[in-house]
């Protein structure tokens, strides 16, 4: 195939637009009709959920990273215009990706599901799309089914938005039903880029991913300047020159071609196998023509909660360190460094968005690098004071200081829940039982409601979300946002085997709940960790004090078996014996704790790992 001349392509035919959507409201099934229609996959090798690479995305049924694809289209004028679409995640853990994704476009499509309405998500996304001065398209999606209201949804997203329900598009995804007059809009109503072609090259990295064979594959949105096949291109946060080998656009495999001009989006490859050179939200500007001004870039992701990764097998360490790298390559948000445990051994303390990201983290680094994990208890991030006025930041409950604590502050969040007003008590119960304050209710239509809560986050990063949809028989949907610390009255429970502290069941909890997971982790341990030669106390301690307590009772070795008859004295002596070994062993046996022990106790102790893929 002859390389399309991008290069040459005129800015009044580009429009760059998204898809922004709450979970499961019909994103990839839209791209999916939206691929057919224009003709860039052949009928015989589409497939459902077409842009979602990753198995964990098609068995999932969700989106985790963004795909960017190019689609030629012939216009309501005759003239054939080229879209850029990027297609985003729902869940509220994937947001960073989101917000890059809108960073790379003029306009977004914001998808409603016509049966559910507007969830919890969806506002979500279109604030943010708000935020970026976009051009919004209304759509209504699945007005194929026997349970769809399009037009009870339509006058609530009119409302919303802020414009007349007839504006609203009505699409089935499923059948392609309205999807073409969708395309005849986005080209109707989204701006040309508005670069310019002329000037010094600069261009923003808005993901990247590493090829096992061609290295690190870099996406850009060229915002001024046309870059070429073979110019020396500038990292501009590193200072670092390579050679572009090739340079092209996604349609929806990758396709080289001649160059990219202001306005476009496409791919670079350049042959570097280091990871730590293509940084998202960097700016790349070419030698010759090199850029003094980088671009704004991305706000930096802040992770939410931190969780310790250690390999099974120790010397699996090198490897980990490896498979993190890479990783963090595709997914900008992830942050880690090295830890060790004594329970445990070298690893990583990780910090995610949200507990799926987490999950996902975890699942990929098994399926994509063979490794295999355990992951402590996941936690946010505390700040200390102590009484000499000192401050610290506690991410692991290890760190946590044993000195006198004047005051302890925990990330607070803004939860947005969206649900039937049926079940505003309910919640109301749930979010007051997390320690939540009710921030504001408004009727988005005379059965749906929007709650507003401050809750702390630790509160709500484990089991709120399924407790949430218990509660509310899944028809509730929830979005937050981190606001700020609060001082909050937390104290650290330990865990004692044979009176040693286990650092990785160590956590940092409200006072009211300390005694109850201790309770619950000493019984767990009790059925865990199998019977050892001699008794094994299980305590859960705050500082000195003991608050709950299991023993493993001694497996008791049959001295008598060979004793038949004869004197009592002589069985006496051999228990005596036995007794005394015992004692001895007592004060210099260690607990042996199986790896399945760490496993079942660390993965149940939230109750919710596996959970929380739909909102």
């Amino acid at each position: 195939m002859t390389p399309p001349i991008v290069g040459s392509t005129e800015q009044a035919v580009l429009r760059n637009f998204s898809i922004i959507a709450h979970i499961d409201h019909g994103k990839s099934t839209l791209a999916d009709r939206m691929l057919q229609l224009t003709g860039v996959v052949e009928a015989r090798a589409m497939r459902a959920q077409y842009l979602d690479r990753m198995d964990i995305e098609r068995e999932r049924g969700i989106t985790i990273k963004s795909q960017a694809v190019r689609l030629p289209w012939v216009g309501r004028d005759g003239r054939d215009y080229v879209l850029n679409m990027i297609d985003t995640p729902g869940h509220v853990d994937f947001t960073y990706e989101v917000s890059r994704s809108l960073a790379a476009c003029e306009g977004a499509v914001l998808l409603v599901d016509a049966a559910q309405g507007i969830e919890a998500q969806t506002l979500a996304n279109l604030y943010l799309a708000l935020a970026n001065d976009m051009a919004i398209i209304p759509v209504l999606n699945k007005i194929d089914l026997p349970s769809a209201q399009p037009d009870k949804y339509a006058a609530e997203l009119a409302h919303i938005i802020g414009c007349d329900p007839s504006d609203v598009l009505r699409v089935s995804a499923k059948t392609g039903e309205g999807v073409p007059d969708l395309l005849h809009a986005i080209v109707d109503l989204i701006p040309a880029p508005a670069g310019k072609p002329e000037t010094e090259v600069r261009a923003l990295i808005f993901d990247s991913v590493y090829d096992i064979y061609r290295g690190v594959v870099t996406y850009v949105r060229v915002v001024d300047g046309a870059i070429h096949a073979r110019d020396r291109i500038l990292m501009m946060s590193t200072g670092e020159t390579h050679e572009l080998l090739e340079v092209g656009v996604i349609s929806p495999e990758p396709m080289p071609a001649a160059g990219l001009v202001a306005g476009e989006v496409g791919y670079l490859i350049t042959g570097v196998k280091d990871v730590r050179q293509s940084k998202v939200g960097d700016t790349v500007t070419t030698v010759n023509k090199a850029a003094t001004t980088a671009l704004g870039g991305y706000q930096e992701p802040k992770p939410m909660v931190f969780s310790g990764l250690y390999p099974m097998d120790g010397s699996d360490y090198p490897d980990l360190r490896d498979a993190l790298d890479r990783l963090k390559l595709n997914d900008a948000a992830l942050v880690y460094e090295p830890e060790s445990s004594v329970a445990l051994g070298f690893g990583f303390r990780c910090g995610f968005l949200g507990l799926l990201h987490l999950e996902i983290v975890r699942e990929r680094l098994s399926r994509e690098f063979n490794l295999d994990l355990i992951s402590t208890a996941p936690n946010v991030i505390y700040r200390v004071i102590l009484d000499d006025e000192k401050e610290m930041i506690v991410t692991n409950p290890s760190e946590y200081p044993n000195g006198k604590v004047r005051e302890v502050f925990e990330p607070m969040v803004k939860a947005t829940v969206i649900s039937p007003s049926e079940f505003i008590g309910s919640i109301m119960e749930l979010c007051q039982s997390r320690r939540g304050s009710l921030l504001g209710m408004d009727y988005l239509s005379e059965e749906r409601v929007e709650m507003r809560y401050e809750l702390p986050l630790g509160e709500i990063a484990f089991d709120f979300f399924d407790a949430l949809k218990s509660r509310t028989k899944g028809y509730a949907s929830l979005d937050y946002e981190f606001t700020e610390e609060k001082s909050a009255d937390l104290i650290k429970v330990d865990i004692l085997l044979h009176g040693d502290p286990v650092d990785a069941f160590s956590a940092i909890l409200h006072k009211d709940k300390a005694y109850n997971y201790g309770v619950a982790m000493a019984g767990k341990l009790k059925e865990l960790i199998p019977r050892q030669q001699f008794e094994v106390p299980i305590q859960a301690a705050i500082g000195s004090r003991i608050i709950a307590r299991e023993s493993i009772r001694a497996i008791r070795k049959d001295v008598l078996a060979k004793c038949y008859g004869g004197d009592i004295s002589r069985k006496r002596k051999l228990l005596e014996k036995q007794k005394e070994g015992k004692k001895r062993m007592k004060v210099v046996g260690r607990v042996e704790i199986p790896q399945e022990a760490f496993i079942a106790a660390l993965s149940t102790n939230n109750g919710t790992e596996g959970k929380g893929t739909k909102g």
